[in-house]
C-alpha cells in the first residue's frame, strides 16, 4: 500500500510519514482528524474495523418494518455470536436485527472478566458513534471540582472555564438541541431549538418544579440530534431509527459530521482495518516516532511515523494500546511510569428506575417518535443537601401511551378487542438513574496472561466494581425518583433495580489513562499529554479523571478540540 512501512524480512522500509496519526474512529478520533486536518496537518486515522459509509452502508435505514425477516428483533443466533452485547437489558433494547452486524465479533475479540464486566465494542469506522444514545451534557464546576474536595483520586488539572470555549466550539458544530435551564450544575450550551416535551412531560415537570420549590427540574433532554439544518446535514426525522445510521444526517456521528470535514480538507488518509498494536517509541528522544499496526486482513505488519500521536481507540482499548508499548523500557507500558495505569476504571451506573401511569389525559396524543426523553439533572450533594455518600445522580426517561401491541386484560379475542385496540392505552412515564462511579484505585484493567485474540494479541483482564458508596446511591435514587412522582401525581408506581449489575453496563467507560496536576500520580498532565511521551495525546474516555453522572461524550470532543489546538501550537512552535 502507498504510503506504508512494510516489513519485509524483519527490516521495515519507510516509505511516508505523517504529520499526525489518530488512532480510531469514533467520537474522539473523528474530531481528532477534523480538528489537525482543518489546521493544515497530513493526518493518518486508523481503524481497527471495517469501513462504513455515510448513507451507502445504512443498508437497513430505509426498510419498512416487514422488510425484516425477525422484524427487527434479536434471535437465538444473535444471542450466541453475541453473548455479551445481548446480555441483560441490551439484548432487544440497544441490539436489533437492523444493528447487530454493527457490533464486535466477540469470538475473535474476547475478554476476560476477573468480576463481571459487560462491554460493548463496535470496531468500524465510526466506532460506537453510529450507536450512542447522543445524550450530550457539559460538565460544571461542580464536577471539575469534586475530586479535590472530597479528597478522592486526584484533582483534575482543568476547571470549566478552561473547557468552556471549547463546549462552545463542539456543540455549534456537532449541533445539540437543548434548552436553557440556568443551572450551575448543568451549564447551558450553544443549543439549537429544543424538542418539546409531550403534554404528560410538561404536566409532571410543572408539578415537581412546584412541590419542590424549583429546586428540581425536568426538561427535554439535550441531544446531539438536529432542529434545524447544519452545512450538510438534514434536521432529525424523529423516526427514532438512529441506532441503524441516519441517511438524513439528523444526528452527530463522524459519518455525518467531522469525517467529512476532515476529508474536504485534502490531508487525511483514512486506512480501515488495522489494528495498532504498539506506539513505536524513541527512548532517546523520550518521544513517540509512530505506530505499528497489524493488517487485520492480511495480517501483515506495517510501521507508520509522525510528529504526534492522538490515541482515541475508546477508553479501555486506548489503554490497551498505552500498555503494550514501550515495554523494554516500563514493563507496564507507555504512561505506566506513575503506576496509574489501568487503574481507576469507571463508568455510569444505572439499570434502576422506576415508572407508573398518569390519568386526565387520555384526550392527547403526540407527533412522531421524538429520539430523546427528559432529563431531572443532578440535586444531591449540592446547595447544601447532604447524603450519606459522595457525588450524585441524574435521570433520564420520557413519557408515552400504550400502542395497538399492549394487552386489554378484560378482552381476549373478537371485535370488541379490535375496537379497542384501535384507541391507544394509558399514559405510562419512567425513568431511570445514571450515577457516577468513584475513581477506585483498585478498579483496574489489565493484559491477560494466556488469552489471545484472532490476531495472538494479548487481550484484557477486567477487574473492577461498584463499592458501597455506589450501593448506598441507588438506594436513594429510587427513593427521590418515587417520591418525585408521587408528587406529581403518577399512579400505581413500581420500582426496579438489576441485581446483576456490572460497570461497562452503562456504555460509559471512563478512567485507566487519567489526567492530573503531578506525574507521579497520573498518566496525562493538563492537555492530554502522556507526561512520559510528550508527543502522544490521549482524549477520550481513558483520560477521565473523575466521571460525573452526566454522559461524557460531548465531554470527549471538547477535551479532544482542545489538545488539538495545543499539539498544533506546540508544533508550530518546535516543542514536539
Amino acid at each position: 500500500m502507498p504510503g506504508d512501512t512494510l516489513h519485509v524480512n524483519s527490516k521495515a522500509v519507510i516509505q511516508h510519514t505523517y504529520d499526525a496519526i489518530v488512532i480510531g474512529s469514533g467520537i474522539s478520533g473523528g474530531w481528532a482528524a477534523k480538528e489537525l486536518t482543518e489546521k493544515g496537518l497530513k493526518v493518518l486515522m486508523l481503524e481497527r474495523g471495517r469501513n462504513v459509509e455515510h448513507i451507502k452502508d445504512y443498508t437497513s435505514a430505509t426498510y419498512d418494518p416487514w422488510q425484516f425477516t425477525h422484524r427487527g428483533k434479536h434471535t437465538q443466533q444473535h444471542k450466541q455470536a453475541l453473548p455479551v452485547a445481548t446480555r441483560d437489558w441490551a439484548g432487544g433494547t440497544i441490539v436489533h436485527e437492523e444493528n447487530v452486524g454493527y457490533w464486535t465479533n466477540e469470538k475473535d475479540c474476547p475478554y476476560v472478566e476477573k468480576k463481571p464486566f459487560t462491554w460493548w465494542r463496535s470496531y468500524q469506522v465510526g466506532g460506537r458513534s453510529l450507536l450512542w444514545g447522543r445524550q450530550s451534557y457539559r460538565w460544571s464546576e461542580f464536577d471539575f471540582e469534586a475530586n479535590a474536595k472530597d479528597g478522592v483520586g486526584v484533582d483534575w488539572p482543568i476547571r470549566y472555564k478552561d473547557l468552556a470555549p471549547w463546549y462552545d466550539h463542539v456543540e455549534r458544530f456537532a449541533g445539540i438541541s437543548g434548552s436553557k435551564e440556568g443551572l450551575p450544575q448543568l451549564p447551558d450550551g450553544q443549543f439549537l431549538p429544543p424538542m418539546d416535551l409531550n403534554c404528560v412531560e410538561k404536566e409532571v415537570a410543572a408539578r415537581i418544579k412546584a412541590h419542590y420549590k424549583n429546586h428540581r427540574h425536568l426538561f427535554i433532554g439535550r441531544v446531539a440530534n438536529l432542529t434545524a439544518p447544519i452545512e450538510g446535514r438534514s434536521q432529525c426525522q424523529f423516526r427514532n431509527r438512529c441506532w441503524e445510521g441516519c441517511p438524513f444526517g439528523g444526528y452527530f456521528s463522524t459519518q455525518s459530521s467531522t469525517l467529512p470535514a476532515a476529508t474536504k480538507t485534502g490531508n487525511l488518509t483514512l486506512r480501515p482495518w488495522s489494528i495498532v498494536t504498539k506506539i513505536i517509541y524513541d527512548k532517546d528522544a523520550k518521544k513517540a516516532r509512530g505506530v505499528e499496526v497489524l493488517d487485520a486482513e492480511t495480517n501483515k505488519t506495517y510501521e507508520y511515523y509522525a510528529r504526534i500521536v492522538f490515541v482515541c481507540a475508546s477508553a479501555l482499548n486506548s489503554t490497551w494500546v498505552l500498555m503494550n508499548s514501550a515495554t523494554d523500557i516500563w514493563p507496564d507500558g507507555l504512561g505506566s511510569s506513575s503506576g496509574e495505569l489501568g487503574h481507576n476504571v469507571m463508568d455510569h451506573h444505572y439499570m434502576l428506575g422506576a415508572k407508573g401511569y398518569v390519568e386526565g389525559f387520555e384526550d392527547k396524543y403526540y407527533y412522531g417518535r421524538r429520539a430523546n426523553g427528559f432529563y431531572i439533572p443532578r440535586f444531591a450533594n449540592l446547595f447544601g443537601d447532604k447524603r450519606d455518600f459522595l457525588r450524585g445522580y441524574g435521570y433520564q426517561g420520557g413519557a408515552s401511551r400504550d400502542n395497538w401491541a399492549r394487552d386489554v386484560a378484560e378482552l381476549g379475542i373478537g371485535a370488541e378487542l379490535k375496537e379497542a385496540l384501535t384507541e391507544p392505552g394509558v399514559w405510562h412515564i419512567g425513568a431511570t438513574g445514571f450515577g457516577e462511579v468513584l475513581p477506585y484505585h483498585e478498579n483496574k484493567i489489565s493484559l491477560d496472561p494466556t488469552v489471545k485474540d484472532k490476531w495472538g494479541l494479548p487481550v484484557l483482564s477486567m477487574d473492577a466494581e461498584l463499592k458501597e458508596n455506589e450501593f448506598k446511591m441507588r438506594k436513594d435514587i429510587i427513593k427521590e425518583l418515587v417520591a418525585m412522582f408521587e408528587a406529581a401525581g403518577v399512579k400505581d408506581i413500581s420500582t426496579w433495580d438489576s441485581e446483576n449489575y456490572a460497570i461497562g453496563q452503562g456504555i460509559h467507560e471512563m478512567g485507566t489513562a487519567r489526567m492530573g496536576r503531578d506525574s507521579k500520580t497520573s498518566v496525562l498532565n493538563g492537555h492530554n499529554q502522556v507526561w512520559d511521551a510528550p508527543n502522544v495525546f490521549v482524549t477520550d474516555g481513558a483520560c477521565m479523571t473523575s466521571s460525573a453522572c452526566q454522559n461524557p461524550s460531548l465531554t470527549y470532543m471538547a477535551l479532544t478540540a482542545r489538545a488539538a489546538d495545543y499539539a498544533v501550537a506546540q508544533l508550530k512552535n518546535g516543542n514536539l
